[in-house]
C-alpha cells in the first residue's frame, strides 16, 4: 500500500525534471542568439547603424533590412555579411566610405535593394557585386567616382533600376563598356553627365554612342600598340619576303650559310609559321617572289655559281628551275626589286661588284630577258621602285656615289637618268612610304646619320635624322592604319619609330632585340598582324603587333 501511494509523488518529479530541461534548452538557443550590436538599433526586422567604426559581422537572424548612416569605416571589405543571409535591403549614406572590394557582398542570395549614396566613393572592385543574381535596385549616387569598372554589372540578370547620378565621370575609353552597357539592358538608368575630358564636358552619358570612343587610334597615348616576341626561327637569314599565291599567304627567307630559300605557311590550327618547302642554293643572298598571270616565280640571288629564276609547278607541288641570270651582268646580287609598268612585268636587280651591272629584266610570256643595264661599274647597293608624281621611277643606291633617280621614258620605254639626291653620300639603301598623298623616302647609313626626306614637288628635302650605329636597314612599313619605320643596328638595339601625325615626323615607339638585323616584311593573316625580321648572326625572329583596347 505504502509503494502505491509514493508512485504519484515520483510522477510529478520526472515531470518537473522534464520542463526544466526544455526551459533550459529555449534559454540556451535564445543565449546564442546574435545581439544588435552596440552602435546599431534594432527592431524586429530593422537594424540602424550610426557612426560605426566596422562593420559588425552579425545581427540578429530576422533583420531584413540594414542601415549605415555617418559611419566612420572607410572600405566594405570581402564577405562582410556572409553572417546575415536573410538581408533584402542595404543601405550606406553619408558614410565616409571610399572603397568597395571585391565579394563585399557575397552570400546575400535574398539582397533586392542596394543603396550606397552621398559617401565618398572613389574606387570600386571588378567583382564588387558578384553573387547578387536576386538585386533589382542598385544606387551608386552622389559618391566621387569618376569611372567603373568594365562589366560592373555582370551577373546582376534581376536589375531593373540603376542610379549613378552626382557622381564625376570621365567619358574616356575606360567608360565606353558602360555606354554598351546602357544601350544594350533593360534596366532603367538616370541621366547621367560627362565631367569630362574638355570634348565631352556636360554631354548626357545615356545619349553616347559606343562608336564616339576611338579606343585604339587615340593620337595622345603612346602605348596603344607594341610589338611582342611570337616565334624565334632557328635559322640566320639575310632577306624575308611576304607573298600571296592563290588563297594562300607565305613567307620566305635567304639563308645565306647553308644556301636556301625557306618557304613557310601559316598553320591555322597551331597558330604557327611552319616550314612549306625549300629551293636549295649556294650562297643565297635574296630569295625574291614574283606573281605573273597566276603563276609563282622566285628568283633567287647568289654570291657563288649564278643566280637563277625558279617557276612553282602545281602539279608537281615544287618548283623547277625555269633559267638562268647572265653571269656576265650579276656578278655580286645585292638586292631585287620588283615591278608593274603599263601591264607589263619587269624585275631588277642591283649589282654591287666592280665589274657587273645593275640589270632590269622582263617578261616576254615565256621567260624573262635583259631589257636595260644601268650605270655599270658603280658597285650598287640598292633598288628601290617607287611613282613620283605618277611616273615610275628608280632609285639606286651605291657605295661609290650619292642615290641616283631614274624616270621611266613612254617613249623609248627606258629608264632615264633625271638627277640625284644631294649631300647624301655612303647611303647604303633607299625606302619610300606615303603618308596619304605625301611621299617619303628613308635613307639608310651604316655609320652616322639615317634620314627621311619628304618630296616638295621638285626634289626630296630633309625631315628627320636618326642617329645609325651599324645599320643595314631602315624599312618604313604599315600595319593598319599605323605608319612605322624600322632602323636596325648590329651594335646596340634595332629602333622602332612610329609616325606621329600631328608633329609631321617619326617618334621613336620601341626597342628590339635582333642580331645584326638585314630585312623586315610585315604580313597579316588570319585578321592578325606579324613583323617578319631576318637575323644575319642569330635566329630569325616573328613579332605580332598587338593592339591594345583602352576600354579594356
Amino acid at each position: 500500500m505504502e509503494n502505491t501511494r509514493k508512485m504519484p509523488k515520483r510522477s510529478h518529479w520526472l515531470c518537473f525534471l522534464v520542463v526544466a530541461s526544455v526551459l533550459l534548452v529555449v534559454e540556451s538557443k535564445r543565449a546564442r542568439q546574435p545581439r544588435c550590436p552596440s552602435s546599431c538599433t534594432c527592431t524586429k526586422d530593422n537594424a540602424l547603424c550610426e557612426s560605426a567604426g566596422l562593420i559588425p559581422r552579425s545581427f540578429p537572424t530576422d533583420v531584413i533590412s540594414l542601415s549605415f548612416v555617418k559611419s566612420e569605416f572607410t572600405e566594405i571589405p570581402k564577405e562582410s555579411f556572409i553572417h546575415t543571409p536573410a538581408l533584402h535591403l542595404l543601405l550606406f549614406t553619408a558614410n565616409n566610405l571610399e572603397s568597395i572590394n571585391e565579394d563585399a557582398f557575397l552570400g546575400l542570395p535574398h539582397l533586392e535593394y542596394l543603396f550606397i549614396e552621398n559617401n565618398q566613393i572613389t574606387s570600386i572592385s571588378p567583382n564588387a557585386f558578384r553573387g547578387l543574381k536576386t538585386l533589382v535596385h542598385l544606387s551608386l549616387a552622389y559618391n566621387n567616382l569618376e569611372t567603373l569598372p568594365k562589366d560592373l554589372f555582370k551577373g546582376l540578370e534581376a536589375l531593373t533600376k540603376v542610379d549613378l547620378r552626382g557622381n564625376q565621370f570621365t567619358c574616356d575609353c575606360k567608360l565606353k563598356w558602360l555606354v554598351e552597357w546602357i544601350y544594350s539592358t533593360n534596366a532603367t538608368v538616370d541621366q547621367i553627365y560627362c565631367k569630362g575630358p574638355a570634348s565631352q564636358l556636360d554631354k548626357k552619358i545615356n545619349d553616347l554612342a559606343p562608336q564616339s570612343f576611338d579606343c585604339i587610334t587615340t593620337a595622345f597615348s603612346p602605348s596603344l600598340t607594341e610589338f611582342a616576341s611570337y616565334q624565334s626561327l632557328k635559322f640566320e637569314s639575310i632577306s624575308v619576303e611576304a607573298f600571296s599565291f592563290g588563297s594562300d599567304q607565305y613567307v620566305v627567307f635567304a639563308q645565306p650559310f647553308i644556301g636556301k630559300c625557306s618557304f613557310l605557311e601559316w598553320d591555322h590550327v597551331e597558330m604557327v609559321f611552319r616550314n612549306f618547302d625549300d629551293i636549295d642554293s649556294t650562297s643565297t643572298v635574296i630569295c625574291k617572289p614574283l606573281v605573273i598571270d597566276n603563276q609563282l616565280f622566285i628568283i633567287v640571288a647568289q654570291l657563288f655559281g649564278g643566280s637563277h629564276i625558279y617557276k612553282r609547278d602545281t602539279s608537281a607541288n615544287k618548283f623547277i628551275k625555269l633559267q638562268g641570270i647572265d653571269i656576265l651582268k650579276i656578278r655580286k646580287p645585292n638586292d631585287v626589286e620588283t615591278f608593274r609598268i603599263d601591264g607589263e612585268s619587269f624585275f631588277v636587280i642591283a649589282d654591287s661588284s666592280k665589274a657587273g651591272s645593275t640589270t632590269i629584266y622582263k617578261w616576254n610570256g615565256n621567260g624573262f630577258y635583259s631589257h636595260q643595264s644601268l650605270h655599270p661599274w658603280y658597285r650598287d647597293t640598292d633598288v628601290e621602285y617607287m611613282e613620283i608624281s605618277s611616273k615610275p621611277h628608280l632609285i639606286l643606291s651605291s657605295s661609290s656615289q650619292r642615290p641616283v633617280i631614274y624616270q621611266w621614258n613612254k617613249g623609248t620605254k627606258l629608264f632615264d637618268r633625271r638627277t640625284d639626291i644631294p649631300e647624301m653620300e655612303d647611303v647604303y639603301s633607299v625606302k619610300h612610304f606615303q603618308v596619304k598623298s605625301d611621299l617619303f623616302i628613308c635613307l639608310t647609313r651604316f655609320i652616322g646619320d639615317s634620314k627621311v626626306m619628304r618630296w616638295d614637288g621638285a626634289l626630296f628635302r630633309e625631315l628627320q635624322t636618326m642617329p645609325s650605329r651599324g645599320s643595314m636597314v631602315f624599312q618604313p612599313f604599315t600595319v593598319g592604319s599605323w605608319q612605322y619605320a624600322i632602323l636596325g643596328s648590329d651594335y646596340s638595339f634595332t629602333q622602332v619609330y612610329r609616325w606621329d601625325a600631328k608633329k609631321g615626323e617619326f617618334v621613336r615607339f620601341q626597342e628590339l632585340n635582333i642580331q645584326a638585323p638585314r630585312a623586315f616584311s610585315p604580313v597579316s593573316i588570319d585578321n592578325r598582324q606579324f613583323l617578319l625580321a631576318s637575323s644575319f648572326k642569330g635566329k630569325t625572329q616573328i613579332y605580332e603587333h598587338l593592339v591594345i583596347d583602352l576600354s579594356n
